[in-house]
């Protein structure tokens, strides 16, 4: 008996506890749709149908080649007799010209599609080339001080002293002046870099505030003390803890760009006339506000104002959402 009783208890010391059940680690979408932004967004009504809004401007914009009714750019498609209809519910609409047509017969909606595509092009990449520039000098004035700091921010400051319309209609001008027979791509290049020129300010001056605040913390003192090189400090360590409010003020000055882009394009000076975009399209309706054709420019301004409105509100609301401060 003793044996018996000894050898189950020596099995019993010997063997092995299970190990805890570990559960895995929740992934991106798990922790961005428990996070509070995720909660911020599902709270707001104005952040929701601002949203929306912007996702059906830019839906079809996009895809505006296959949403769009008609292609008002095909010319062996136009019809003159076609012209100045006015909207489908009045009295010589047609259904098949849902928001009425312009003087050459093109349809307004697809217009409208077609020219919020440009827009929409040149209002982003006009704001993704300012948060390069603007992003990689703030980070090295930041971080670097000295001249450099002293440098950069002086001609922020001369930037700063000319209003960016203004700026941006020289820039243009002077290009299309040096370049009269440009391909369209060198167009828009001249286009963007015009709104971009007043446009990468904001940004280094952010990004050169929050740079100040962070080299002096202390896992920047421990990078340099175990030998970590500038360059990869700035970009592995400082750039990811100062992109937060670049990315607020990103969302805000898409509208910001594209206001600007239909304005140089109003004023004659934007982008090419055989790609209208939404300020050429009220420049040519503007022609025949007086006349009673109305729709030609108030439905294309409307679209503008759509666009510019649902994405200044979800850059407010992305501020917002961000900073603990504004709750």
């Amino acid at each position: 008996m003793s044996n018996s009783s000894d050898s189950s208890s020596a099995g019993a010391a010997g063997a092995v506890a299970p190990l805890p059940v570990v559960a895995p680690a929740p992934g991106a979408w798990t922790r961005f749709f428990d996070g509070d932004i995720w909660y911020s967004f599902r709270t707001s009504p104005v952040a929701i149908v601002a949203a929306v809004l912007a996702f059906i401007c830019m839906f079809c914009a996009v895809f505006a080649p296959w949403v769009s009714p008609h292609n008002p750019f095909d010319l062996a498609s136009l019809e003159l007799s076609d012209a100045r209809l006015p909207p489908a519910w009045e009295a010589d609409g047609r259904a098949k010209y849902l928001l009425g047509t312009d003087d050459q017969g093109r349809d307004i909606l697809s217009a409208l599609m077609y020219g919020a595509r440009i827009s929409l092009f040149v209002g982003f990449a006009a704001v993704l080339l300012s948060v390069v520039v603007g992003v990689s000098l703030g980070l090295l004035s930041g971080f670097v001080g000295g001249k450099i700091d002293a440098f950069i921010m002086r001609v922020c400051d001369v930037m700063l002293s000319f209003p960016s319309i203004l700026v941006a209609l020289l820039i243009d001008g002077v290009g299309r002046a040096l370049f009269p027979d440009a391909h369209e791509a060198l167009a828009f290049s001249v286009l963007i870099i015009a709104i971009s020129l007043t446009g990468w300010v904001p940004y280094a001056r952010t990004v050169r505030g929050s740079t100040l605040v962070e080299r002096n913390k202390e896992y920047v003192q421990a990078a340099r003390v175990i030998g970590v090189s500038p360059g990869r400090i700035m970009l592995k360590h400082v750039l990811p803890n100062v992109l937060g409010p670049v990315m607020v003020l990103a969302t805000i000055q898409v509208g910001q760009a594209i206001l600007t882009e239909a304005t140089l394009s109003f004023l004659g000076v934007g982008v090419p006339p055989t790609s209208p975009s939404l300020g050429t399209l009220i420049r040519v309706g503007n022609d025949f506000l007086f006349s009673g054709e109305w729709w030609i420019t108030i439905f294309p301004g409307l679209m503008l104002v759509l666009i510019a409105l649902s994405v200044n509100l979800l850059g407010d609301w992305l501020r917002d959402a961000v900073n603990p401060r504004l709750r």
